[in-house]
């Protein structure tokens, strides 16, 4: 007799994880988790594959994982406009200190 399909807990865990990636990833550390979903996505899926149909989740497994790559982005987004205002930032700063007295030719 074959067992019943059950849903994988760790396919929910990744969904889970991809979505506060994403939802944290314009604050750069969206990362964290959005990693710990990939990394647990790959696991996850190899077991619902080797299950042969009996464990269930490939859809959380999925939607999980392109949350996860969503706050990847946002996160790399984040970190290049916060570089740019940087940048700006320290172009408007006047230059150096003047060696001579204001009055001086």
């Amino acid at each position: 007799m074959d067992p019943e399909p059950v849903p994988s807990t760790k396919a929910r865990a990744v969904f889970a994880l991809g979505l506060v990636g994403l939802l944290t990833g314009p604050l750069v550390g969206g990362v964290i988790p959005a990693t710990l979903a990939l990394v647990l996505a790959r696991q996850t899926g190899r077991e619902v594959y080797a299950a042969g149909g009996f464990l269930t989740g490939s859809v959380w497994i999925r939607r999980g994982t392109q949350l996860a790559w969503v706050g990847i982005v946002l996160t790399v987004t984040a970190l290049v406009v916060l570089a740019i205002a940087g940048l700006l930032h320290l172009a408007a700063a006047p230059g150096g200190a003047q060696d001579f007295s204001p009055g001086t030719d």
